[in-house]
């Protein structure tokens, strides 16, 4: 005790701890904390050597890992120097491959020893059934050749476990046999055991304990639908609806393995044939598997450059819907040389090297070379063409789908040439024998990667070639689409032979040397044809042998439009095409012959009507088209100068007509507007002495007759007597079609971009 205070010593350490009990705490927590951090930091350093760098990506078995990051931990330890000797400063660069869910882990076996057909109907009254048993014995007796394929098993949806064949296809005593599915139903206005399996194919996809799609596994497969057409109309009113949902639940559960477009059959009119179609279809896609063929590549492989750009390739919720996540990719524009298009350098520099001459001594002139190829595999131009969906045949030629053939394919119309013309555009195929051109049009959706020339200076690859070719190419690309959503099962078969052929593709098709001998070609099978050139090749044209309808494009009506517009290599451009149009007056009663205008407005629109009317009356063609230019949006046409602000409303494309309707009749000249297209924004006029005239076919009333008997016009050709257009006149112009009417089929269905009906006002 302390005498002088009173106070003993325990006392006074209570009353210091009191004074100061909240410094010492804070004191004391701060310490362990210190001491906490320094413990974790040496440990963390200790182990650094087997830990992988923050953000590495860790693989899916760690077992693998933890053993290969011990062996870098001992080769370490064993070689300390070898860090510093051999790695580079910075982070280390760690590769791997992503893992999606989308990729199916039970996908088909690289080799397919048998292909099991298994049926599958649902019926009420017994009629699905008999169909069923009917494809079954069609399927016996036609695949009897075929080993791989073995006999097709039938089986009701009402007495199947749908876990045993919907979530993942059943098991097979055979080695790599691979299922396909056929599947056949009705669609009913009352409440069935249909309802059940849509649910059951909906909750499999949504269900996230199930992979995206299950049904990988299968071969492929294809519905069948019978509805009525009298008493459901329409989808939305019940024709065939269940089999197009299970069409659509099929695509996504076996990740687009739809083998053969959706088959479609009215029970009161053409179900047994229909069926009877489908069912050959079906049967070849088999066939197909069977040999190693496969289903081909769906929708991608069309390309991107499309003759008509106002509508997608795939209706966004489709692609959404069917396509996986891991193949979707953003669309982006082909990236190009400022290079690779020396016109463009300084546009426009119309030199033709042919036709200029020269005071000073001629030189003597340069040994010749052995022409190469117009387009050589390895180029550029071949890489950036096949990329915009072009198949590239031989040297110098070309073929691709367009975009209206996709269309009619699935019932949403085709081109404004079936309107004016009959040509159903999945009958159609696109091409041209040389791809390279003379213009480098402000408004080409080419891209401006076609090779350009004034004569002809590469290989000719014989005409039987590039026939052929033309046709493969055309058939694989038809192929394709077998797997696109909404594609017809009649068309499809349809499409497979080619009965028209646009020579209107890309560059100049009358430049190819043997144009008469591929015509000649064409024709010896049946097929129509209709020519586009541009005006600049006068001799090609007068010696040019018939075709069935012959386009000149007239894309401007005095020489500064055309200059700016067309930005022609001919020095002597202008005089060039004044006589092709001498030369198309002189054709006129040999073949049909079109002035096609294309009209860009803010640079051929304004006051130029009476300018066109002054060239129709100097070439005096059949038709007259006249449309308004479709905006690619390239860095060529921005080039130019040419946006969006210069691609003309209908209603100004309408209007221009009226003008120039007016302008020919104060010339004396009797065109009338015969036909329109109002969807590709394209109005036809036509002469009205040749094809306005009595029809028998409405009691003697004068009609429009703008359609072709391709029938007549190749007996006429077959004959070898002289013919002119009016012996090939076809049956009276659509009431559809006319002026004022819209000149969209009715018996299509005009969507929009989302896929969905549209209402057309006229």
């Amino acid at each position: 005790m302390d005498e002088t205070t009173g106070l003993s010593l325990p006392s006074e350490l209570l009353l210091l701890w009191h004074a100061h009990r909240t410094e010492i705490l804070l004191s004391a927590g701060l310490f362990l904390a210190c001491l906490r951090l320094a413990i974790h930091w040496r440990r963390t350093r200790s182990k650094a050597v087997l830990t992988p760098p923050l953000g590495s990506p860790v693989d899916q078995k760690p077992s693998l890992l933890a053993k290969q990051h011990l062996a870098e931990a001992e080769h370490y330890v064993s070689s300390p120097t070898s860090l510093s000797k051999n790695a580079k400063p910075g982070p280390k660069r760690v590769t791997g491959v992503k893992r999606t869910k989308s990729s199916p882990v039970d996908v088909l076996p690289t080799s397919i020893n048998n292909i099991q057909p298994l049926i599958f109907y649902f019926s009420l009254g017994g009629s699905t059934r008999s169909y069923a048993e009917t494809l079954q014995q069609s399927l016996n007796t036609n695949i009897e050749s075929e080993a791989k394929i073995l006999q097709p098993i039938l089986h009701d949806l009402t007495a199947i476990d749908y876990d045993d064949f919907f979530i993942s296809p059943p098991k097979s005593d055979k080695p790599n046999t691979a299922h396909f599915y056929v599947i056949l139903l009705p669609s009913y206005d009352i409440s069935t055991e249909l309802e059940n399996f849509l649910e059951h194919l909906d909750e499999t996809h949504n269900d996230f304990r199930i992979d995206t799609a299950p049904l990988s596994r299968l071969a492929g497969y294809s519905v069948f639908g019978f509805g009525d057409q009298q008493d459901w109309p329409t989808e939305e009113r019940g024709y065939c609806k269940d089999a197009v949902e299970v069409d659509k639940w099929m695509a996504r559960l076996t990740g687009r393995k739809r083998a053969f477009p959706l088959g479609i059959g009215d029970v009161k009119a053409d179900a047994g044939e229909r069926l009877e179609e489908w069912t050959v279809g079906v049967q070849a896609a088999m066939v197909d598997i069977a040999h190693g063929r496969g289903l081909g590549e769906g929708v991608p492989g069309s390309g991107e450059a499309v003759e008509s750009a106002d509508e997608a390739e795939l209706d966004d919720d489709e692609e959404d819907a069917e396509t996986p996540p891991s193949s979707k990719k953003q669309r982006k524009p082909i990236k190009r040389s400022q290079t690779s298009d020396l016109e463009d350098l300084k546009a426009p520099i119309p030199v033709d090297f042919t036709t200029t001459t020269t005071t000073k001594q001629p030189s003597p002139p340069p040994k010749p070379t052995a022409p190469k190829p117009m387009v050589p595999v390895n180029s550029p131009t071949h890489t950036s063409l096949t990329k915009q969906g072009y198949t590239i045949i031989g040297s110098h030629s070309g073929v691709k789908i367009c975009r209206w053939t996709k269309s009619a394919l699935r019932g949403r119309g085709s081109c404004y040439k079936y309107s004016f013309y009959g040509i159903a555009s999945h009958l159609c195929m696109e091409a041209t024998p040389s791809l390279s051109c003379s213009n480098k049009c402000v408004f080409c959706w080419r891209h401006g990667t076609n090779p350009v020339g004034t004569t002809w200076r590469w290989e000719v690859d014989p005409p039987g070639m590039v026939f052929e070719g033309m046709k493969e190419g055309h058939y694989r690309k038809i192929k394709m689409l077998k797997g696109v959503p909404g594609v017809r099962a009649e068309r499809f078969q349809q499409a497979m032979r080619i009965r028209h052929c646009a020579l209107s593709l890309v560059g100049e098709p009358i430049f190819y040397p043997r144009i008469n001998e591929l015509l000649a070609l064409l024709h010896g099978e049946r097929i129509s044809t209709f020519l586009v050139c541009n005006a600049q090749h006068p001799d090609h044209l007068a010696a040019l042998d018939h075709v069935t309808q012959l386009y000149v494009s007239i894309d401007a009506s005095n020489k500064d439009s055309l200059r700016r517009i067309d930005r022609p290599l001919h020095r002597d451009f202008w005089e060039r095409f004044l006589r092709c149009m001498d030369i198309l007056r002189e054709k006129r009663y040999q073949q049909r012959t079109v002035f096609r205008l294309t009209l860009v407005k803010g640079f051929n629109v304004e006051d130029e009507a009476e300018g066109y009317a002054d060239l129709v009356a100097r070439a005096l063609p059949s038709f007259v088209e006249v449309k308004g230019v479709t905006y690619c949006g390239t860095s060529t046409s921005a080039g130019a100068g040419l946006s969006m602000q210069n691609v003309p409303f209908y209603e100004e494309v309408s209007a221009f007509v009226l003008a120039l309707e007016s302008a020919l009749e104060r010339r004396g000249l009797d065109y009338g507007i015969a036909a329109e297209h109002a969807h590709s924004c394209c109005i036809l006029l036509a002469d009205k002495t040749r094809y306005f005239k009595p029809s028998a076919e409405h009691g003697g009333e004068e009609r429009w007759h703008t359609l072709i008997d391709y029938v007549k016009f190749f007996e006429c050709l077959e004959s070898g007597r002289d013919f002119g257009p009016e012996d090939y006149v076809g049956s009276p112009t659509a009431e559809w079609a006319l002026w004022g009417r819209g000149g969209f089929d009715p018996r299509d269905e005009r969507v929009d971009r989302k896929g969905r009906p549209k209402v057309v006002e006229v």
